[in-house]
């Protein structure tokens, strides 16, 4: 299974059992990307705060097992982490969550404007350089909101660091 089929089969495993659990992080950004970055792990944000107790239970059912705070699998490169919720980027409550449809399931993501705004947080907060260029690159492959990004970036007190990379943000090319 490629990353994102993985995460739409681990997704829907947990729906069933009442469980939510929005990818976020590098994989979303690998799947923005179309796969021009690539990330090892899989961030399934625990949206509700369910408990871990549930969410290793449901896991193993599948054949994954907890070591620290990750989950693995014999079968797959890809271990699995669960971020607590709420499911936010920055301060704000995720705004929009997209859905794209596997043979394994239906995955549940951030969309390409909360996915740049995650990434963004990162930069802004700790001076992340690689997930500023993780969100340039899902700006430039995706058809992210750049005024929406503004009045985020605005409300998060980071207008003068938007303002520097705007430009990266919106103008084509790689």
């Amino acid at each position: 299974m490629s990353q994102a089929e993985l995460a739409a089969f681990v997704q829907s495993h947990l729906r069933a059992r009442g469980i939510t659990a929005i990818l976020s992080g590098g994989a979303c950004v690998s799947v923005h990307s179309e796969g021009r970055y690539t990330s090892a792990d899989i961030d399934l944000v625990n949206a509700y705060s369910v408990n871990r107790g549930a969410i290793r239970s449901a896991m193993q059912e599948i054949g994954f097992t907890e070591q620290a705070r990750h989950f693995v699998h014999p079968d797959t490169p890809y271990v699995i982490e669960f971020p607590p919720g709420p499911l936010s980027v920055g301060t704000e409550p995720v705004r929009q969550i997209q859905e794209l449809d596997f043979s394994t399931g239906t995955l549940e993501l951030l969309s390409p404007t909360d996915c740049v705004k995650d990434r963004l947080a990162a930069y802004y907060h700790w001076d992340d350089q690689q997930c500023l260029a993780q969100a340039v690159l899902v700006a430039r492959a995706k058809d992210a909101d750049i005024k929406e990004i503004a009045r985020w970036s605005r409300a998060e007190g980071m207008m003068d660091k938007f303002r520097l990379i705007r430009a990266q943000l919106s103008r084509p090319g790689g």
